[in-house]
């Protein structure tokens, strides 16, 4: 993609003011604007359509868009871009005069400067620039169907048995129909009720973080003190808190406190949990901790599990992420959006970080009641004689991340890490490259660590 689109998405990245999105099904329909100014916008020559004022329409719906284009140095873009409304409600909605480009309903079609050719339709399903269906053209009776959500491709190259130019005046609805059953919509159409408990439980972890200090190898032990986990020793009166692997205890414990009436005991969370290592890593493990953070948030999840839900989610395969919910991601590479292949979960190491975006988002809408534990690590062991040493992964950091959407229905991830509310920008761009492990927690009801 070139680096045109890329500033483009940083332009569009504009705060919302107001979501509530409708069923896809039920977005109005603007193929008689788009049939209104197909020759004069579409199909016109691109010196005569970059020459062209905006112009604005109103739809049958009352709603209004705004055609105009975004010029770069080899495309430009055609917008039929919906309006940025406030409101209370669907049916209350008053317009801003604003039509940002990615509002639900908003089209975009790629030209060629040379030639004016088609290369791109994008479709926003829902008021969020990083979801989206786009098409491309394939021959000339039939074009290729994208769905991608916040980088992640939930649907890749679909054969669609229609010409690309067939889209620039189709309804929404008969294009839904062509390629229905051919991507997941479900991940276009979130149900912002299910997250109600989540709000709850993150407004009630915030307030809690007050005083919080990070110190190395600190953690609460089941009799509420301070202790170091290595050796279980108490920390200095003067100087008490919590590492990554403390704090995450210190989240579980808030979880589970208000049902047992107990905190959890450190060393049954050191335990190896599962298949992990191998006769090579065996040697490593003591001396270099490599299984610990992994270890450390399956023995947390197996109790949160066991206890919130049912003895038998207790297994591994109950609470472990192993989903392959997409086989490519976008990366930005040098300001330029390349497609790469994404392998999915890998046994003992998770997900590499470059797809954890839309991992989570999925997520997110499959597993509304759950937020995650995740252990970073990355592959280390350097060669250093003929023979050479073993690679292995370590496991060098724990933190928790829970995905949720709104009261207005915009997606975001929280983060809780060290004692401390991070960004999960930040935690993407510090882990860049590594891979994440995730176990699944149920949302609790009450929190009181």
């Amino acid at each position: 993609m070139p680096v045109f689109f890329v500033i483009l998405l940083v332009l569009l990245n504009v705060s919302p003011a107001y979501s509530l999105d409708l069923p896809v099904s039920k977005i109005s329909d603007d193929s008689l604007v788009r049939l209104k100014i197909k020759d004069t916008w579409m199909i016109e020559t691109p010196v005569r359509v970059l020459s062209q004022y905006a112009r604005r329409e109103t739809l049958e719906s009352g709603e209004r868009v705004e055609i105009r284009t975004t010029e770069g140095r080899e495309e430009f873009i055609v917008h039929v871009s919906r309006e940025l409304t406030r409101g209370t409600s669907a049916t209350n909605r008053i317009g801003t005069g604003q039509f940002p480009g990615w509002i639900q309903g908003s089209w975009m079609l790629t030209r060629r400067k040379d030639n004016g050719d088609g290369t791109q339709i994008k479709i926003f399903l829902r008021s969020d620039q990083q979801t989206f269906i786009q098409f491309h053209r394939f021959s000339q009776d039939k074009c290729l169907m994208d769905a991608v959500v916040y980088g992640g491709f939930v649907a890749h190259s679909v054969p669609v048995a229609v010409p690309f130019e067939r889209l620039y005046t189709m309804p929404l609805n008969d294009i839904l129909r062509l390629v229905e059953n051919k991507f997941p919509i479900r991940y276009f159409e979130p149900d912002i009720s299910n997250y109600k408990d989540t709000i709850a439980f993150i407004t009630q972890v915030r307030p809690k973080l007050k005083g919080l200090r990070f110190v190395d190898d600190g953690a609460i032990n089941e009799d509420g003190k301070f202790v170091f986990i290595e050796t279980l020793q108490p920390q200095p009166s003067n100087l008490q808190g919590f590492n990554c692997s403390g704090f995450t205890k210190w989240l579980i414990d808030g979880i589970l406190r208000p049902v047992t009436g107990a905190r959890l005991s450190i060393p049954p969370l050191k335990a190896p949990f599962g298949n992990r290592g191998s006769s090579f890593t065996k040697n490593y493990e003591e001396p270099k901790d490599i299984f610990f953070g992994l270890d450390w948030i399956r023995n947390l999840a197996a109790e949160a599990n066991g206890t919130l839900r049912t003895p038998s989610h207790r297994a591994l395969e109950e609470f472990e992420v192993r989903r392959e919910n997409f086989a490519y991601v976008l990366v930005n590479e040098n300001r330029t959006l390349v497609v790469h292949s994404y392998p999915g979960f890998l046994p003992e190491a998770g997900y590499g970080v470059e797809g954890l975006h839309p991992l989570l988002y999925t997520l997110a809408i499959d597993e509304p009641f759950s937020f995650y534990l995740a252990a970073a690590n990355k592959e280390i062991g350097v060669s250093s004689s003929p023979r050479g040493t073993p690679r292995f992964r370590q496991y060098y950091h724990v933190a928790a991340l829970i995905p949720y959407f709104d009261e207005n229905g915009f997606f975001k991830i929280v983060v809780f890490e060290s004692a401390a509310e991070t960004s999960f920008s930040d935690f993407r761009r510090r882990h860049w490259g590594s891979y994440v492990n995730l176990v699944k927690i149920p949302i609790p009801p009450t929190f009181d660590p």
